[in-house]
């Protein structure tokens, strides 16, 4: 079916239905927005952004690569979001606490500007809401549950909780980890439990960050201090540590003041003290990877399809290199008259985008059982493997190149 926006108006309201009003969903409604496709964007949220949502801290962060700020430069987003707050850090330094291994990763030596950027999800969601708010073709829906889904000859009709119901050539489900579509679609998940709690927050220290993205390794899970901007003379970071179970119901349950110096003790106080923190959010980790990425008239993007330990921070960045990828294939297929919702396409995208993502899986999940690892030879293996890391400028190089421009 040729990529004509005319098509049974009467019987498809929409060409594609985005389910998710995350970075993804709204990134890929953008991403689209050239097309001469009927899109919607389905939210439980307002989709309406906030005029002044800055006045404190997102605890979710990402650590947006440079092949991620592309695309965001692409679809209008970037220049907003680097108006209001986002951190381009230039090193990255990682060390091993039951033991002398370390490795610091510097933009300069990888012939780079910066190694990335910490920016709070809310920034970019609400620069991608600005720009969908100014591209009539685009159909936002917010306050709106799909509560349920059939896929028939005409594609997918969704059933909401207004009583209303949608009908959709083709649905794509960027709606997180625990995705509803893809859970009504029917779609299989190998997943398993990380053993471990991550706890979100930001933090003031007493020493600026040096724009430099710090991660310690220790025993009970990794703990990262990742730069935020400074305001006056109060500097912040953005942490995300991951402990076992019991530990993270420990440190929820105790004070700020207590909270604060704990933080200190296992970070080596390398950037002085912990002075406060906001309010702590405590989530549990898992590993997901959908058994196949589509069903029919329904594709996965982002977490939906894949969702990883936040140990490098690569979880957004997998989720828009999706984007990126299935965008390519819709357009491309609009622009020689093709069908974007023929399954050749459809699994072409997955082809395309598959490996990648099992490979970074593999990596993470690689690197969570060496650092979790407590017996002496492990311990060795790591502290070794940085420190001989560390003393290559190539491989560093590589690795650097690879991560932020896959």
């Amino acid at each position: 079916m040729p990529c004509d926006s005319s098509y049974s108006a009467e019987k498809q309201p929409f060409d594609i239905t985005i389910i998710g009003g995350g970075i993804n969903g709204l990134a890929m409604a953008m991403a689209l927005s050239n097309t001469t496709l009927r899109i919607a964007v389905v939210d439980t949220g307002s989709l309406t952004g906030s005029a002044d949502p800055f006045d404190q801290h997102d605890p979710r962060v990402c650590a947006l690569t440079e092949s991620s700020r592309q695309l965001l430069d692409r679809l209008g987003a970037w220049a907003l979001m680097r108006d209001v707050r986002v951190t381009p850090y230039t090193r990255m330094k990682v060390w091993d606490s039951d033991g002398v291994g370390h490795i610091t990763f510097s933009a300069e030596e990888a012939g780079l500007s910066t190694l990335g950027h910490i920016v709070e999800n809310r920034v970019t969601t609400n620069a991608l809401l600005q720009r969908l708010h100014e591209t009539p073709a685009i159909t936002l829906l917010g306050n709106t549950e799909i509560t349920s889904l059939l896929q028939n000859a005409d594609g997918v009709l969704l059933a909401t909780n207004a009583d209303t119901s949608l009908q959709s050539r083709l649905v794509i489900a960027a709606d997180g980890a625990n995705s509803a579509i893809r859970r009504m679609a029917g779609i299989p998940t190998r997943e398993w439990d990380y053993q471990h709690h991550a706890i979100v927050t930001t933090v003031q220290t007493e020493r600026y960050h040096q724009d430099t993205a710090w991660q310690v390794f220790m025993r009970s899970g990794p703990l990262a201090f990742l730069p935020l901007p400074s305001i006056g003379e109060a500097h912040y970071c953005s942490i995300v540590w991951s402990v076992v179970p019991d530990q993270a119901r420990q440190l929820m349950a105790i004070s700020e003041d207590e909270f604060c110096c704990a933080l200190e003790r296992v970070f080596e106080s390398r950037l002085g003290k912990v002075l406060s923190t906001d309010r702590r959010y405590c989530m549990n980790l898992r590993q997901r990877h959908a058994r196949q990425y589509h069903s029919g008239r329904i594709v996965l993007v982002g977490d939906a399809a894949h969702s990883i330990h936040p140990l490098a921070g690569q979880g957004v960045n997998l989720g828009l290199l999706d984007v990126r990828v299935l965008a390519e294939e819709i357009c491309h297929a609009c622009g020689r008259g093709g069908d974007y919702v023929d399954d050749l396409l459809l699994a072409r995208y997955q082809r395309r985008r598959e490996p990648h993502n099992l490979i970074v899986m593999g990596v993470m999940q690689g690197f969570q059982q060496l650092f979790g690892s407590n017996p002496l030879l492990f311990r060795w293996i790591r502290n070794a493997s940085l420190n001989l890391t560390d003393q290559i400028p190539f491989l560093k190089k590589q690795i650097v190149r690879q991560v932020m421009n896959p």
